[in-house]
C-alpha cells in the first residue's frame, strides 16, 4: 500500500477483526468455494509468516488437528499448541524432512518471491516455488488430500496446472475477491490427491 493511500476493505477488516494480513480472506473464500478443511485435519502451511492463513485455520482444524507453519521469518501472531512454527528455508530443505513432518491432509502454500518488477523474471520464480511446493506435497501429502497455492500468471503456468491435473482428481483455478484487481496473482487447488504421484 501507498504511504498515506486509505486502506481497502479487506486490509481495514483484517486489523478490525485481529488477523495478520488480508490474504486471509483469499483462503477463506478459496474453503468457501472448495471445501478445503475440516475438522481434525493435519496441515503443512508453506510461506505462513506474518500467520493470517494460519489464524484463520487454528479453528478449522481444531485441537484434535494439527498444523506445521513454515517460513524463512518467524510468525508475527499467537498460536496454540497444536501449530508448531518452523523456520527454515522451504527451497533448500530436503524433501525426507518434509515426509517426516507428515503425513498431511492438506498443503498450502502462499509463498511469493521478492518481486523484481519484472513480470516474466517475477511469473517465472512463483512457478519455481509452486513446482517446489508440488514436490513438498508428493513427499508427504496422504492419498486424497487437498493442495493450494499462489502462482503469478506466466508462461509456466499451464505447465504448472498440468503437473497438478496429473497428481489430483480435480484442479481448480481461482482469483479470489480479495485479490487486488491489477495482480497477477491466481490460486492453483488440487482436491483429492491421486494415491501414487507420478515420476518427475
Amino acid at each position: 500500500m501507498k504511504p498515506g493511500a486509505k486502506p481497502d476493505r479487506f486490509t481495514a477488516r483484517a486489523h478490525q477483526e485481529g488477523f495478520a494480513a488480508r490474504s486471509v480472506y483469499k483462503l477463506e473464500e478459496i474453503d468457501r468455494r472448495c471445501r478445503v478443511f475440516r475438522t481434525g485435519q493435519r496441515v503443512l502451511d508453506l510461506g505462513a509468516a506474518p500467520g493470517s492463513w494460519t489464524q484463520w485455520m487454528v479453528p478449522r482444524v481444531g485441537g484434535k488437528g494439527a498444523i506445521v507453519a513454515v517460513d524463512l521469518n518467524p510468525l508475527k501472531v499467537k498460536v496454540p499448541a497444536y501449530v508448531q512454527a518452523m523456520q527454515f528455508d522451504v527451497l533448500a530443505a530436503p524433501l525426507d524432512e518434509f515426509a517426516k513432518l507428515g503425513p498431511f491432509d492438506v498443503v498450502v502454500s502462499d509463498m511469493a518471491p521478492h518481486t523484481s518488477g519484472v513480470q516474466d523474471a517475477d511469473a517465472a520464480r512463483s512457478a519455481e516455488l509452486v513446482d517446489r511446493a508440488i514436490d513438498i506435497a508428493d513427499a508427504c501429502l496422504a492419498p486424497g488430500g487437498h493442495f493450494v497455492a499462489k502462482i503469478f500468471q506466466g508462461a509456466e503456468f499451464e505447465a504448472v496446472r498440468k503437473r497438478l491435473r496429473e497428481r489430483y482428481e480435480t484442479v481448480r483455478v481461482l482469483k479470489p475477491e480479495a485479490s487486488r484487481k491489477e495482480s497477477v496473482e491466481i490460486y492453483l487447488v488440487g482436491l483429492g490427491r491421486t494415491v501414487k504421484a507420478p515420476t518427475p
